[in-house]
């Protein structure tokens, strides 16, 4: 498996902001979303540790830390993700939570060792919507989420539709982010005032305001 980058801090977005967590960060993706913040983990040059399922889980274990999150560039394309999964499961008592781009099915991946997702649904203002998997909603349960991030009010717009369509409040935890430094949070508390966004919550990226935008390993 391709690994760009292994630390310890904390989540900065998702069910499980602020608390701490293990990160494995995988090298690739199959998608070039215009505001991209990992961009560089996704360029076939990037640097990455070539490690087996088995090294990955040895070193979550000798971390100590019980949240672990997988991320990238995209997670779910490395080859071998299933069977580090399953490791997960019978080696470990983690929370594992995946970051998916929304453009890879989830089905093969809710068998046993099943993790919690965070989906990605990428609005007009990435330029990939129309890559993305609608029959992934199907998958969701309580403890997942999906994440909207907008950068026009347009895109506020659509995300309200796409959530009122599929249920999404109905199904799992639902985020609308800004991109950073592109639109004012304050006009997205705003929007969802105006709307009655109700079950739908603002969240903003910790990282990025702890540490540089751009910093890694954070």
């Amino acid at each position: 498996m391709q690994v760009a980058e292994k630390f310890i801090s904390i989540n900065g977005e998702g069910p499980r902001a602020g608390a701490l967590a293990v990160f494995i960060r995988f090298q690739g993706c199959n998608l070039a979303c215009s505001y991209c913040d990992t961009r560089w983990a996704n360029e076939a040059d990037c640097p990455y540790e070539e490690l087996t399922p088995e090294a990955i889980t040895d070193y979550v274990l000798a971390a100590g830390v019980t949240n672990v999150t997988l991320t990238g560039g995209e997670p779910l394309l490395q080859e071998e993700m299933a069977t580090l999964l399953q490791l997960f499961d019978r080696r470990t008592s983690c929370q594992v939570e995946v970051e998916t781009n929304g453009a890879v099915p989830l089905a093969p991946f809710c068998t046993a060792g099943r993790p919690y997702f965070t989906l990605d649904y990428k609005l007009a203002g990435s330029g990939c919507e129309e890559r993305m998997v609608l029959e992934n909603f199907a998958c969701l349960r309580p403890g997942d989420a999906v994440k909207f991030v907008a950068s026009t009010e347009e895109d506020l717009k659509r995300a309200g539709e796409v959530i009122r369509r599929h249920e999404l409040t109905e199904r799992c935890t639902v985020y609308i982010s800004p991109v950073f430094g592109r639109i004012d949070p304050k006009r997205i508390v705003r929007y969802m005032s105006r709307e009655r966004w109700n079950g739908v919550r603002l969240q903003l990226q910790l990282h990025k305001m702890i540490w540089p935008p751009d910093m890694r390993g954070v």
